[in-house]
């Protein structure tokens, strides 16, 4: 601990969230290391997922210091957690495959890291001694935890984060740093009794609430399937999503509000991706992809995969029948 009374943290702590309000980010949030009681319940549960093997063959879901932050900057007191809102309120055309929303935009990694180097350096002006670290969801941090840590929403049944005034279409970054701040109050959750996503899911994938086994799930198999041919599984289930999945989003009750469209230059969509088209994907040479995929974070689906996934979705078919 600092030995700073919380009042004296107030000024640096209320000015650091209002620079990075600056750059777009909304909610923001402050938490303190160890963190509360909650979040050791939460590293506790990435054990037993792993356990449960439902990280599939993200291995990297599985290192050490993703289970302890201060291991990610020496003498982290303090983190500033933000998100960035990427709804919009266009939609996908009639019949056309189906993308995530997350990546209709620039790659957030890029957009967040980009925007919370700024705060830290801003942060460094204030406080030429301290140390930082930017992290986004690349990072080995359990950064929706953080960020119901920081009470930036809570963490639904269908792990995402939620946000009672935007809903779970946000994405979230995390600076880390030496400095001694005043935490925020955690998220509560308002999830209740809801089990929408968990029925609407059509893979079964959400095993319990807060449970995703990735080897049941469109998203994982769309991005980060590596084999030659999909599962007959996912085949029977994947409607129309080629990239990523937003049923269980879809439906969450949080999000059919009268949610704020983004505005922000960096969120807005690439066209091809409200009306993606299957016969395109099949005949795109590589320079039509590179174009098209260009400081995208669909970039991570390589060109096959995209045929692959378009030759199984069924585009007319709802996507959880």
């Amino acid at each position: 601990m600092s030995g700073q009374h919380p009042d004296q943290l107030k000024p640096l702590s209320r000015a650091l969230k209002q620079r990075a309000k600056e750059e777009g980010f909304d909610p923001v949030g402050i938490a303190r290391l160890p963190g509360s009681p909650r979040l050791q319940l939460r590293t506790e549960a990435l054990q037993r997922w792993l356990d449960h093997g439902y990280q599939a063959d993200m291995a990297w879901m599985a290192a050490p210091r993703r289970r302890d932050a201060s291991q990610l900057l020496e003498g982290v007191q303090s983190l500033l957690a933000v998100g960035l809102n990427y709804y919009v309120s266009e939609e996908s055309a009639p019949g056309s495959l189906k993308v995530a929303r997350y990546g209709w935009g620039r790659d957030y990694h890029r957009v967040v890291e980009q925007r919370l180097r700024r705060v830290g350096r801003w942060l460094s002006d204030q406080k030429p001694n301290c140390q930082w670290r930017v992290c986004v969801d690349a990072s080995p941090l359990l950064d929706k935890v953080w960020a119901e840590e920081a009470g930036l929403g809570w963490i639904g049944k269908h792990s995402n984060v939620i946000h009672p005034h935007r809903g779970s279409w946000m994405v979230i970054g995390h600076l880390l740093t030496t400095e001694p701040l005043q935490a925020d109050t955690p998220a509560a959750s308002l999830c209740g009794r809801c089990v929408a996503c968990i029925e609407a899911c059509p893979t079964d994938a959400i095993r319990e609430p807060f449970v995703v086994d990735a080897q049941r799930c469109l998203a994982f198999h769309t991005i980060e399937n590596r084999d030659p041919d999909l599962p007959d599984s996912i085949k029977r289930s994947l409607g129309p999503w080629i990239a990523g999945c937003d049923i269980c989003q879809d439906v969450c009750p949080w999000n059919h509000r009268d949610l704020p469209s983004s505005e922000d230059p960096d969120m807005q969509p690439r066209p091809w991706l409200l009306n993606v088209n299957a016969q395109d994907l099949q005949n795109w040479d590589d320079a039509t992809w590179d174009q098209q995929l260009r400081g995208s974070a669909l970039r991570r689906i390589k060109p096959w995969m995209w045929r692959r996934n378009a030759a199984a979705a069924q585009p007319d078919l709802p996507p959880n029948l």
